[in-house]
């Protein structure tokens, strides 16, 4: 990392030495270091860092977190009872909810006030839920597994990278809708001015930028994807890779996306909570898990481990990372395809085949089965004179697709498209169509294919108990 140290104190007036005294930069060199060469381990070099590493944070847990204390001593438990991952199944779920009841004494009394870093999950599926980072640190570890996730695809801090992940930039009045960061390799441009009108703008602007990667939420840069194949716009020449997180990738995203930019869309899968990080490799489109980072448990019917490969459950979770609000066996709501493969890149770590999103993210059907949206072709003709388009369920097998129309819709589009969403989700889901003129992003800038409003389990994954 000596030559990222040399340019960044070129265009900056700290000094090298001043730089590489910097906590967080220590933090990140220290956990980067660390993943340059785990990387290589063995799946029973990792086991054992885990093992070791889980037992740390439970003994952490118990002697400082008040919440663990008494889960321990409810359970009449120590930190040495749990031995295995397998044990950890002795400890209870952890919730949002109890996160929320319970965030006080969460807080680990071994820090000092000035450690605690508040933040909230966006609650784009949801309500939101505070917790607390480790100031100075939390971040810096997640930038240095990000780093190491992105030499995959040969990133460099050094490389001009346009953003496009929900920023607001400037207030829309002010018609300032991108600015430079990172000593100006950084071009960040605001998703919610992001509209029909601004985007050959935005095209041009990029075009002139010359970047090496985009780094967005999926649903913006599909929206590039579509503005460019439009109007016929070749792709960006300097485009080497897109990497995209925070939202679940579908397949027609990633099919567009690859076709419009002529590059490999890279994905990868986390959350807020930073309990689970997986990506993809420079071999493959299975999502590596990153051990360091945590420990994964897919839990499906009557919350027991899922076995079989190609097999859905929900992610849970426990973070390696934070001990200031140590997260243990984590409900995420998020579902993944389960994946017993080895991936030829030659890392050891656990894979997931696919993920397929948050739980509240599934269609239910009149017989009460979920649907997943993953498999759903909005690329298809049916969708062709749609500008914009949201599902929306708050009944059993009733769906009702709210669009924005392209002046060229007509009652025929209707059909087709009533037609082709029964098709793809079967006979137990009638489709309505509603018309309104803008589907508005979340706050975080996110977009939402599908509001669900019915209480959905895990345990509806595999038609119920």
């Amino acid at each position: 990392m000596t030559h990222l140290l040399e340019r960044f104190s070129a265009a900056n007036p700290l000094t090298l030495k001043a730089l590489s005294l910097l906590p967080s930069y220590r933090v990140f060199r220290d956990t980067y270091t660390l993943l340059q060469r785990s990387q290589r381990w063995s799946r029973e070099d990792l086991e054992a860092y885990q093992r070791a590493e889980l037992a740390r944070l439970l003994e952490h847990a118990y002697e400082h977190v008040p919440y663990y204390r008494r889960v321990f001593d409810e359970r009449s438990l120590k930190p040495a009872d749990i031995h295995d991952f397998t044990d950890l199944r002795l400890l209870p779920f952890l919730t949002k909810e109890i996160v929320q009841n319970n965030l006080e004494d969460l807080r680990a009394t071994n820090f000092p006030e000035s450690a605690f870093e508040y933040v909230r999950t966006s609650g784009s599926t949801g309500a939101p839920m505070g917790f607390y980072y480790e100031k100075g640190v939390s971040r810096a570890k997640e930038w240095a597994f990000m780093k190491a996730q992105w030499d995959r695809v040969g990133y460099r801090f050094i490389d001009k990278c346009v953003v496009l992940r929900g920023h607001v930039v400037d207030s829309a009045r002010s018609g300032v809708f991108w600015k430079k960061a990172m000593f100006g390799r950084w071009l960040i441009m605001s998703s919610h001015q992001m509209t029909e009108e601004n985007l050959p703008a935005y095209i041009r602007r990029i075009r002139k930028f010359a970047p090496k990667y985009i780094h967005a939420y999926p649903s913006m840069i599909v929206t590039l994807a579509r503005c460019l194949r439009q109007y016929r716009n070749r792709p960006f020449p300097s485009l080497k890779a897109i990497l995209c997180g925070s939202e679940n990738l579908y397949p027609w995203q990633r099919e567009l996306i690859e076709e419009v930019f002529g590059c490999r869309v890279y994905s990868w899968y986390g959350n807020s909570e930073q309990t689970v990080l997986a990506g993809e490799c420079e071999m493959s489109s299975c999502y590596h898990i990153f051990p360091e980072y945590g420990i994964v448990e897919l839990l499906g019917k009557d919350d027991q481990p899922v076995m079989e490969p190609g097999q859905m459950g929900e992610v849970v979770a426990t973070s390696l990372t934070n001990y200031i609000c140590p997260l243990i066996r984590y409900r995420t709501m998020d579902i993944a395809v389960l994946s017993r493969r080895s991936c030829t890149c030659g890392r050891a770590y656990p894979l997931l085949e696919k993920v397929e999103g948050r739980l509240q993210e599934f269609i239910v059907t009149r017989k009460g089965q979920l649907v997943s949206v993953t498999p759903i072709n909005y690329e298809s003709d049916a969708f062709e004179n749609i500008r914009q388009f949201q599902m929306y369920q708050e009944e059993m097998g009733e769906l009702i697709l709210k669009i924005v129309r392209k002046p060229g819709y007509t009652e025929s589009d209707t059909e087709r498209l009533q037609q082709e969403l029964e098709w793809q989700l079967g006979d137990e889901v009638r489709v309505a169509i509603c018309f309104v003129d803008s589907i508005p992003r979340t706050r975080s800038g996110k977009y939402r294919y599908l509001i669900q409003k019915l209480p959905i389990e895990v345990r509806d994954l595999h038609g119920g108990a």
